[in-house]
């Protein structure tokens, strides 16, 4: 019998010890389990804790492609879900699942829902998790885009490149920190002024440790001290000594391209992709009339 077909099985005799479930998976692979019986519970693998004082509102269910939702609140606290991890971005997107369960019994139980966070909102010691369905995804525009620029992000299984190569990324220590969006370096005589603009900068340990934020700006001071500054500022606190690796950018261009990654192959933009007035040109008007590209 299988833990669907047991949790009905029990739920027929009327006895009714159900208790609610939820594990909720961060993007950088935390495990967090909650529950709402007043004893903590344990199966797949995760423990369910009943101390979070976690409770939800009644799941929204449709047919079709309409989304289900539902929404979560609980308390903040140090050993639950805490207002930093929420401020830093450590829960946006975490895919949560959540189950009916008999907490006498909790090989009987069954998944209610699948999805993710979606709006996150804390204030007076609570939180409140607004679950999306599955569904929700469908509502994202997928597709490539013919634009003459890259389409691929650095490194994605688009792009295949390695940032790992020797060259292409830099592991330090930070020597001073503005605001969490300017960092500063020694001399990094390894690599040209420039060659981290539009690439990423991830810290790897600390109170930020996980967080990353793509690379405004790369520069040489009059010192020789480098210079990294973000488009925004992370949202944890980096202080001077913590650990940060930046990796090379790429401006998506495919000079870029073949000059500093040799990675044409894999190039996803369209260069020689007209431009918007290529088809009101007239003939004779034409720079090239050679019957080549008049690009």
């Amino acid at each position: 019998m299988g833990h669907a077909d047991s949790l009905h099985t029990h739920l027929q005799t009327g006895s009714g010890t159900v208790a609610r479930a939820w594990a909720v998976t961060r993007r950088d692979g935390v495990v967090f389990g909650f529950t709402d019986h007043d004893r903590d519970l344990t199966f797949e693998g995760i423990t369910f804790r009943a101390d979070t004082g976690l409770s939800a509102r009644a799941l929204q269910q449709a047919t079709g492609l309409s989304v289900d939702n539902t929404e979560a609140m609980g308390a903040l606290s140090d050993a639950a879900i805490r207002e930093e991890d929420i401020a830093a971005g450590r829960f946006d997107e975490a895919e949560v699942v959540s189950w009916m369960v008999n907490w006498a019994d909790v090989s009987a139980r069954r998944v209610m829902f699948r999805g993710h966070i979606g709006e996150l909102r804390r204030g007076n010691g609570a939180f409140h998790a607004e679950l999306r369905g599955l569904t929700d995804m469908l509502n994202r525009p997928l597709g490539r885009v013919y634009q003459k620029p890259c389409s691929a992000v650095l490194g994605d299984a688009g792009c295949a490149f390695d940032t790992a190569r020797s060259g292409y990324f830099h592991e330090g220590a930070v020597r001073e920190v503005e605001a969490t969006r300017s960092f500063f370096f020694d001399a990094l005589t390894d690599f040209e002024p420039g060659w981290f603009q539009r690439g990423r900068l991830t810290v790897q340990n600390g109170a930020a440790a996980g967080l990353s934020g793509a690379i405004k700006r790369d520069v040489v001071l009059y010192d020789g001290t480098r210079r990294i500054d973000l488009w925004e500022p992370l949202r944890g606190k980096v202080v001077p000594g913590d650990q940060v690796k930046i990796i090379a950018g790429c401006d998506k261009r495919f000079e870029t391209c073949r000059l500093k990654f040799n990675n044409v192959v894999n190039f996803q933009g369209f260069p020689d992709l007209p431009e918007e007035d290529w088809i009101f040109v007239h003939a004779s008007q034409a720079k090239k009339t050679s019957g080549g590209s008049r690009r």
